[in-house]
């Protein structure tokens, strides 16, 4: 068995506290992120995402976020996956971001709705071609013989699309994570971290509570 015990790893991040942030999170993360895309590339926008299962099993898988503004944290995938299943039966989540080279990791919760058809077809008509097609190719999460079955789907729908434009699956699409809780974490010395946590206390409005909590 393999001993990590001795892997460690000192931060010395910049300070973070409820004094010096603003009033509601999405600034913070906006900056927060410019920051990552910077420092991190293209990676800056994988997050983790967290659903629960109708049995109350937590899974969770890495995807991308492609949106976000006062509404919520927008992403996009199959809705007979595995998360979209979990995420019809209980549609609650979480994400957290990690940006390793900033120190920093932004944790949000809430509930979770499909974006409406208008902008799953926005977002999909500006996929490349191939990410189009392979919406129709991957039936997400279902146990397939090997990778030849997605070649050969792949060469079919290659020539359904052929002379054409590729159209959105209906069961491909997007969702929006309505914020109830957003928290920021600072890496410090001596795992004294810096965390601020803002909790929304209306749904109906952009009003927000801000509080230090302990590492």
């Amino acid at each position: 068995m393999s001993d990590l015990a001795g892997m460690r790893r000192d931060y010395e991040g910049e300070a973070l506290a409820p004094e010096n942030t603003p009033d509601t999170p999405l600034p913070l993360f906006e900056d927060w992120l410019k920051q990552a895309t910077e420092s991190e590339g293209a990676d800056a926008n994988a997050m983790t995402l967290a659903t629960v299962d109708s049995e109350g099993h937590p899974h969770a898988r890495i995807v991308l976020l492609k949106g976000f503004d006062a509404q919520g944290f927008r992403f996009y995938t199959n809705y007979q996956s595995q998360k979209g299943n979990e995420l019809a039966h209980v549609p609650n989540a979480a994400l957290v971001f990690w940006w390793p080279g900033l120190q920093r990791q932004v944790r949000v919760e809430g509930s979770v709705e499909k974006v409406d058809a208008k902008q799953s077809d926005d977002y999909f008509s500006s996929r490349p071609r191939k990410s189009q097609l392979a919406a129709w190719v991957s039936q997400q999460s279902v146990e397939i013989p090997n990778r030849d079955w997605m070649q050969e789907r792949l060469s079919r729908f290659e020539q359904v699309y052929a002379n054409q434009s590729v159209e959105r699956p209906p069961h491909w699409g997007g969702y929006c994570l309505v914020a109830h809780a957003i928290e920021f974490w600072q890496g410090q010395r001596s795992r004294l971290h810096d965390r601020v946590r803002y909790t929304r206390r209306d749904l109906q409005t952009q009003e927000w509570h801000r509080t230090r909590l302990a590492p």
